[in-house]
């Protein structure tokens, strides 16, 4: 015999065990569930019975619909959430210290300090600065900032976001710059072209009070995928930023950690630490009004549709209603036969729970489903539309990004399945309220 036949058999005898302790379980159950049971399938008997059937998979259905939005559209911010961050944090710095006078004279005790920190993976000194960029008859405002390429890489990956030129060509005394893609699109400048930049410490001259000017020649130019930085930012050799802006020393230094996520309690632990007066701020620091809004955004969306969740569990309330009125009878032999209020309750509690339930779970099975695989199905749509969602040349974020939390998931599950046992609570008490006499006077 094959052993495609073992197979087959031990499946069969899998599947009838299976059916046995199902049948087992079911015989053991209290009266209550398998009345409660019994409601929850579709009735046969009459049009009144399939009606309300149908009432209640409509109801069940707007659970599992309002459950897999609330998921998708929770994974979906979620994951615009992360994309962003992580192109934030390819230029931002997990921590930066820095010294309130501007000028970091000791730098590399505070680096060799904070290295001590077992979270601490990364330390590379800076300038930050503010300047005008000019070009033929274009000028723009950009942040400056001057670093050690070969130290920089240690903290960030703003080396790798180098689109044309290259990362190495910042040399000490040769007045070289590294400019974001949008602010050289917007100079009208490429790699050898030379701009001017202009500090804001003024020099006085025969001539008055005028802007200290340099000329810097342009080495590459970096695509982040923020357009803040892409439009604002520029990348100089530090020793030539120090030149440049009159420092003698770096402005502090930028620290690197193992858990981004735990920047702000490493920030903390580096605040005790460190000798000297300092300043200390993490990346959620740097950009509190970003995150501030994203966050809001994400519970506005979170109890809208958490509502369209409630609308479709309190629909159990009609359909439970109406199972009532119809099970008036059935109650009322139920409470004579020496059932208790309590055990009528449960009925209709049990029958609503298990919409609830079902419905609850076919939601999460689709938002799981669609959250995992929107990288497939946005696309698919878009061929099939032929529409962009998001065109590559408004959007940096070119396909959309999915980043399910299971937490977010257990939250949606609980809450959904909790309206639907509240929204059985009203017609399960008016059920065991029914009078047997009243009930059966005209049967």
């Amino acid at each position: 015999m094959s052993v495609r036949f073992f197979i087959d058999v031990i499946v069969w005898q899998t599947l009838a065990y299976l059916n046995f302790v199902v049948q087992h379980i079911v015989k053991n159950l209290p009266y209550e569930w398998l009345v409660g049971l019994r409601y929850t399938r579709a009735g046969k008997r009459s049009g009144r019975n399939r009606f309300i059937s149908f009432i209640s998979t409509i109801s069940m259905a707007g659970i599992a619909l309002g459950v897999a939005a609330l998921i998708i559209v929770l994974s979906v911010m979620n994951g615009f959430q992360k994309e962003v961050r992580d192109r934030m944090l390819s230029v931002v710095a997990h921590i930066e210290v820095f010294d309130p006078s501007g000028s970091a004279p000791t730098w590399k005790t505070t680096a060799t300090e904070a290295l001590r920190n077992p979270a601490v993976k990364g330390a590379a000194p800076y300038v930050d600065g503010q300047a005008m960029i000019l070009h033929d008859e274009t000028m723009r405002g950009v942040i400056l900032r001057g670093v050690l390429p070969e130290e920089e890489r240690k903290v960030s990956e703003v080396a790798d976001k180098i689109k044309v030129g290259s990362w190495a060509d910042l040399r000490a005394g040769e007045f070289n710059i590294i400019l974001g893609s949008a602010l050289a699109e917007g100079l009208h400048v490429g790699v050898g072209d030379k701009v001017t930049l202009a500090s804001p410490e003024m020099q006085m001259t025969p001539a008055g009070v005028v802007p200290s000017l340099k000329a810097f020649r342009v080495v590459g130019i970096f695509e982040a995928g923020h357009y803040e930085y892409d439009s604002g930012m520029a990348f100089m050799q530090l020793d030539d930023a120090q030149k440049f802006f009159r420092l003698s020393a770096p402005t502090g230094i930028r620290l690197k950690v193992s858990d981004m996520l735990r920047a702000p309690q490493i920030a903390q632990e580096l605040s005790r630490s460190l000798s000297g007066d300092l300043l200390i701020r993490d990346w959620s620091q740097q950009n509190r009004n970003y995150f501030a809004a994203v966050k809001t955004e994400k519970t506005m969306m979170f109890i809208i549709l958490t509502l369209i969740v409630a609308v479709a569990a309190f629909n159990l309330v009609s359909t439970l209603v109406m199972t009532v009125t119809d099970k008036q009878a059935d109650i009322a032999i139920m409470r004579t036969l020496g059932a208790s209020q309590w055990s009528i309750m449960k009925i209709f509690m049990i029958q609503g729970g298990i919409t609830g339930i079902v419905g609850t779970l076919s939601g999460v099975l689709l938002g799981v489903e669609v959250a995992l695989h929107i990288d497939v199905i946005v696309p698919a749509i878009e061929r099939l539309l032929g529409v962009a969602f998001l065109p590559r040349e408004l959007y940096f974020v070119s396909s959309l990004p999915s980043d399910l939390r299971w937490a977010d998931v257990w939250q949606i599950s609980a809450i959904a399945v909790s309206l639907a046992f509240v929204a059985t609570l009203y017609p399960s008490w008016k059920a065991s309220r029914v009078k047997p006499a009243e009930a059966l006077r005209y049967e």
